[in-house]
């Protein structure tokens, strides 16, 4: 899984740090989303999925590409 964040369209309302602190931060100067880690461990994407919803701008997603595509595969055989 893979979280990408869109710092154009943050609009800084803090929602995402305050629900994912170890995923996001905050530039100092104007607020907008700093993704600390695109990786994140498992056990914290209940929170980034959270955050995603949360977000006013719509500016975070979580891409779960790889894992579908391996379901996939596995289907396939």
């Amino acid at each position: 899984m893979k979280v990408i964040v869109d710092q154009h369209k943050c609009v800084a309302s803090s929602q995402c740090v305050l629900t994912a602190p170890e995923v996001f931060d905050q530039r100092e100067e104007d607020g907008v989303v700093v993704l600390l880690t695109e990786t994140p461990p498992d056990h914290l994407m209940g929170d980034i999925r959270q955050a995603a919803v949360l977000c006013p701008a719509q500016a975070i997603w979580v891409a779960e590409q790889e894992k579908a595509e391996q379901e996939e595969q596995e289907g396939e055989q």
